[in-house]
């Protein structure tokens, strides 16, 4: 059984792999928020839900399943309007 290292998955801490992972920034600007800017909320909530998607499906094929089944709440969230950077739950 994996151990959950996050006490609660919605706490945001410097290095978080789920909320903002940091090779996900670059010049001050997370990469979802530059997909956002560039295409728009709509393309990017399809994209989330996609990609929410694609996390469930492997979550048992890696090495940690927790966390990928962490980052698919995270993108399900987003792709309905709730951005998990704002933690709310």
């Amino acid at each position: 059984m994996e151990k959950n290292v996050y006490n609660d998955p919605y706490d945001m801490v410097s290095t978080d792999p789920v909320n903002s992972p940091p090779h996900y920034k670059g010049d001050d600007i997370e990469c979802i928020d530059a997909m956002v800017q560039q295409f728009g909320t709509d393309y990017v909530q399809v994209y989330a839900q996609i990609n929410a998607f694609k996390y469930m499906w492997r979550c048992n094929k890696k090495g940690n399943s927790i966390e990928d089944r962490q980052k698919a709440i995270w993108y399900l969230r987003f792709s309905l309007g709730d951005d998990p950077r704002n933690n709310k739950p």
